[in-house]
């Protein structure tokens, strides 16, 4: 079972500490107290919310997109975009989240990636690694 502190539960859904605390005195998230008596919020209810958040976003509204079946979307700004002769690297901050694209020059160029340019990358890929950081003293 992982747990998690109300600080990093509030930095996993992109929300204040004081609204993790709100939500769990509303019900809406349920804080109990760890072994060591702080607060916190086991992972497997953590994870309900995060995915009821993430369809709720206004993201997913205000920036619509053509259609596809990609489900990993991540919409954020373009930061940095390093082009040589053929090739280019897009750099996008979503969130918490840097996402690094490497594409052809010519693709930057007709898409107009530019730095302060809002993008959408889509990843799709057969094989996905899941690793777990080390725990957490």
């Amino acid at each position: 079972m992982s747990e998690f502190r109300v600080s990093e539960a509030a930095a996993l859904l992109g929300v204040s500490d004081d609204t993790v605390r709100r939500w769990g005195e509303s019900g809406r998230l349920p804080i109990r107290r760890g072994e060591n008596g702080r607060q916190v919020i086991d992972g497997a209810e953590l994870a309900p919310l995060m995915s009821v958040l993430a369809a709720e976003s206004p993201l997913a509204d205000a920036f619509p997109a053509a259609r596809v079946s990609a489900r990993n979307r991540f919409t954020g700004i373009v930061t940095a975009v390093t082009r040589d002769g053929v090739m280019a690297q897009v750099d996008i901050q979503a969130g918490p989240f840097r996402v690094v694209s490497l594409m052809s020059r010519e693709a930057a160029d007709e898409l107009g990636l530019e730095v302060g340019v809002l993008a959408v990358a889509s990843a799709k890929a057969t094989v996905v690694t899941v690793e777990r950081p080390e725990e957490r003293a």
